[in-house]
C-alpha cells in the first residue's frame, strides 16, 4: 500500500505515519509491555477494537517498523516484532511520556507514577536505553534467530 505524504516537510511527513491515534500506542504496546501476538494486543487496556488492529499492524509492517513472524515451534500464531526502525521510536516514545507526566499530570491525576517515572524523569536518555536493552534481550531469550533487522 503507497503512502500518501501530504508534502515533502520531514516532520509533516513523520507525522503522516506517527500521527494516527493507534501507531505509538501499538509500537509502546510491544516495546514497554511485552505485547507480541494478536491477541495480547486484543486483551491490552486500550482496547483497540480486532478490525483497527489488523489494519495498524499491516501498515506497521508494510512500513518495516514491525516484522511477523512465526516461532520455529508454532507455525499457528503470527507474532509481531519491532525491527530495528520500530526500535528507533524509543526517544519519541520517551519524550511523550516526559511531556504527559510534566504537562498532563494536573488534569489526569491518576497517570502512572512510581519508580519506573522517577527514572524517566532524572535521565530520559538511560530509561530509553534500559527500555532498548530489555526489549533486546527479551527478543534475543526469546527468538534464537535474529528477527530485527
Amino acid at each position: 500500500m503507497p503512502l500518501d505524504f501530504r508534502c515533502d516537510c520531514p516532520f509533516t511527513s513523520a507525522l503522516d505515519v506517527l500521527g494516527d491515534k493507534w501507531i505509538l500506542v501499538i509500537v509502546k504496546q510491544m516495546l514497554i509491555e511485552g505485547k507480541e501476538t494478536f491477541k495480547d494486543f486484543t486483551e491490552s487496556e486500550e482496547a483497540i477494537a480486532t478490525n483497527i488492529l489488523s489494519t495498524k499492524l499491516k501498515f506497521l509492517e508494510e512500513l518495516g517498523i514491525v516484522a511477523k513472524t512465526q516461532r520455529p515451534d508454532n507455525r499457528k500464531t503470527n507474532y509481531y516484532l519491532l525491527t530495528e526502525k520500530g526500535l528507533a521510536l524509543t526517544p519519541i516514545l520517551v519524550e511523550l511520556a516526559s511531556w504527559s507526566d510534566k504537562n498532563l499530570r494536573a488534569a489526569h491525576p491518576s497517570l502512572v507514577d512510581g519508580p519506573a517515572m522517577e527514572i524517566l524523569r532524572n535521565d530520559k536518555a538511560a530509561f530509553a536505553q534500559e527500555v532498548e536493552n530489555k526489549y533486546r534481550e527479551k527478543l534475543a531469550a526469546s527468538w534464537p534467530r535474529k528477527t530485527t533487522g
